[in-house]
Formats: structure tokens, sequence, C-alpha cells
């Protein structure tokens, strides 16, 4: 606190503030702005795309489970499909649109040559979404 020195006062507070830091600041803040404000504004020119929906997005598909046994049975759903009509469901699959993703469950036991076949199926039918599930570590 400043105290001033003239004999009248009795040797009170000052009342008056001292603005020069106050100045300071506000210089050196005004450099910074000045320095920044022109890297805000973009410089090169962009049209973006605008989105519409001319068609009602469908609702996202349950995914379709093969899982695959250690001795090399597979089964669709919980249903038991020889490799022909895993084939032919497969092409059916990949017609869709949007395609659903395909969850490759196996045993731990399962050769993974047997897992790795069925992977190639999927995606040489044209599957874009391969997936395998595990369970969490314990």
């Amino acid at each position: 606190m400043a105290f001033s020195s003239n004999s009248s006062g009795g040797g009170g507070p000052m009342a008056d503030i001292n603005v020069t830091p106050l100045v300071d600041v506000m210089l050196v803040l005004l450099i910074i702005f000045m320095i920044t404000a022109p890297l805000m504004s973009h410089k090169v020119k962009v049209d973006l795309p605008q989105a519409t929906l001319s068609e009602k997005p469908e609702i996202d598909q349950p995914p379709i489970t093969l899982a695959v046994t250690a001795g090399g049975k597979i089964y669709w759903n919980d249903e038991e499909v020889n490799p022909d009509m895993l084939d032919a469901r497969l092409a059916v699959l990949a017609q869709r649109t949007p395609q659903p993703q395909v969850d490759v469950r196996a045993d731990n036991i399962t050769r993974y040559q047997v897992i790795a076949d069925v992977v190639k199926k999927v995606r040489l039918a044209g599957i874009r979404k391969v997936g395998f599930v595990s369970t969490p570590e314990r």
C-alpha cells in the first residue's frame, strides 16, 4: 500500500491506483492479438459438400455370427451350415445395402487354418466388415 509524503494528509494511504502495470499487460495482450488474428483467417477457400438426406437411412442390422468349432463345423447364427450353404448365404449377404457385419467366433482349440479359410470365404464373397468375437480377459 502506498503512503503520501505530504504533511497535510498526516501520512494516510493514497487513493490513486497505479495503472502502469495494467497498461503494460494490455499492450502485451494487444500485440499478441495483432500477431495471432491474421492466422485465424482461412487462406484457402474450399467448397464443402452439403449433406442431403434423399433417402432415409436404414436402421443398423444386427451382425451375422459365424461360429467355428474345433471339428471344423460352421454355424450361421447358431444354425449349422455346410460349405456350399455358407457360400450361397454369403453371396446373398454381400448384395444387401448396407452390408451387416460378420462376426467370427471360434473355439480356443480350433486350428487357425480353419478360421482363416472361413474369413477368406467371407472376404471373397465381398463382405467388407469382418470381426472376431472373443471373451474378455479375467
